[in-house]
């Protein structure tokens, strides 16, 4: 009985870890995408495809995961809300 307990309590821990990183990585990866579109509206330079090395299908991929990442954060947005407490 006691490993089962400690079994869960182990995988909630690790669960809640990975969600913490994985909410983590989807925040910067949006940054990231921000700061770029930023510099593409005011300069018309596009340093997302230049840091690509104008490789379509890499800077293709990345906006793709980038779009993932932000149904991934409005998701836990919702479902988690972490604003709860806040009046």
């Amino acid at each position: 009985m006691t490993s089962c307990w400690f079994a869960f309590t182990f995988l909630s821990s690790a669960h809640n870890e990975y969600m913490k990183l994985t909410c983590y990585l989807c925040v910067a990866m949006l940054v990231t995408l921000a700061v770029f579109g930023g510099i593409y509206a005011f300069t018309g330079f596009n340093a997302l495809l230049f840091l690509c090395l104008n490789n379509q299908t890499v800077y293709r991929s990345f906006l793709a995961v980038t779009f993932v990442a932000s149904l991934f954060t409005v998701y836990s947005l919702i479902v988690f809300k972490p604003f709860r407490g806040l009046k």
